[in-house]
């Protein structure tokens, strides 16, 4: 059977290049992609075929896959492109169900950011029906498949979603562990997937979930004597006495995940926690933003960088639209050659002057003027 299935493939790939031929300058694929999307092999694409309310500024997105489709693990994510008036933009969303669905879907969770343009574009505009072009699953923020695990998983706000994903896995595998899970979120109409969770902690009394209300002060959550809502030690110690032999998954704002890479460093735990960042981790600088004109090679245009904000962003602002993927430094989506000028790493403060240098403008700023031949 395999023999023979590797001989299909072949002769179909052999198939495929001589249509290919034929449809010169473009493939066949891009024919067959006008009778159905997902059938095209030059390119990934999916249908949307349900979109669902999580909050009120939050929405769950199930998308068919076409036929260059992967598998993913749980807790990974994917890049998903969007065109928004004639321009095309891409983001990146973490995957919040299970893998191996019977219906061969798999589902994002967007959450609207103030001002966001693309994600408000997503939630509010997208449609049952719509086509998107998406990247295949990418990242190492996962439960492994070899070990057993007794998992706590820290999540704040939208950084629940790779979680669920783990979670739904389990559930599906029906081999929940002893799991501690707690969870910030402002109020309590703010959780996300809060029915999911609830119907979790009914069918497994060893799913102890704790949900923190950040601007519910001397709520029922909040520990004896405690004020302050966000991390801390003392939250720690009261919902996780154990917290010292567990394996910690953690995803959410910035500050959350600083909290706690320095509290399990302090502690000598740091190989036991495992973080999932929705932005690039960024030094603090201590010297002052230089100002100067950025120019963009094969966009053919220019903007004037602050020398604090990242050129994609910058780029963006000013109506470019260069290519870009993850926008943190991830999926080198965003390469580009430093051809004149300085630019600096926000992440690390190192700075780039050799001509030549491969950049990545969604985590570089200018120092200065600066000539970049983007990707």
């Amino acid at each position: 059977m395999q023999e023979s299935g590797s001989l299909f493939g072949r002769v179909t790939r052999l198939a495929e290049n001589i249509s290919d031929a034929f449809a010169f300058p473009l493939k066949l694929s891009h024919y067959v992609e006008l009778v159905n999307p997902l059938w095209t092999s030059h390119d990934m694409q999916a249908r949307i075929v349900k979109v669902w309310d999580e909050t009120a500024t939050a929405r769950t997105i199930t998308l068919k896959p076409g036929k260059n489709w992967r598998s993913f693990k749980p807790g990974q994510h994917l890049r998903v492109g969007i065109d928004i008036g004639g321009r095309h933009f891409t983001r990146t969303y973490s995957i919040s169900c299970e893998p191996e669905r019977q219906d061969g879907c798999f589902s994002i969770k967007v959450k609207a950011i103030p001002n966001g343009f693309v994600s408000n574009h997503i939630v509010r505009q997208l449609k049952v029906g719509d086509y998107i072009p998406i990247g295949i699953a990418q990242g190492d923020f996962y439960l492994p498949d070899a070990q057993p695990v007794q998992p706590l998983f820290i999540t704040a706000g939208s950084g629940i979603t790779p979680i669920m994903s783990m979670l739904k896995a389990l559930d599906a595998e029906d081999r929940m562990p002893h799991v501690t899970h707690i969870h910030y979120a402002p109020q309590q109409y703010d959780v996300i997937f809060a029915k999911q969770l609830a119907s979790l902690q009914q069918k497994y009394p060893r799913y102890k979930l704790h949900c923190i209300y950040t601007r519910n002060p001397g709520g029922v959550d909040t520990p004896e004597g405690l004020k302050n809502q966000h991390f801390s030690q003392a939250q720690l110690e009261k919902y996780c006495p154990d917290w010292q032999t567990k394996d910690v998954y953690a995803c959410g704002p910035q500050p959350l995940l600083d909290a706690l890479e320095l509290f399990w460093e302090s502690q000598g735990l740091r190989r036991r926690l495992h973080t999932e960042r929705f932005r690039a981790a960024l030094s603090v600088s201590t010297e002052p933003g230089q100002k100067g004109t950025v120019s963009l090679t094969k966009s053919q245009g220019q903007f004037e960088g602050d020398g604090q904000t990242n050129l994609l962003r910058l780029a963006e602002d000013a109506g470019l639209n260069p290519t870009h993927g993850c926008r943190m430094g991830i999926c080198h989506a965003c390469d580009s050659v430093l051809k004149e000028g300085c630019v600096r790493d926000m992440r690390t403060n190192e700075l780039m002057r050799e001509p030549g240098t491969i950049i990545q403008i969604c985590v570089c700023t200018n120092v200065g003027n600066a000539v970049i031949d983007e990707a």
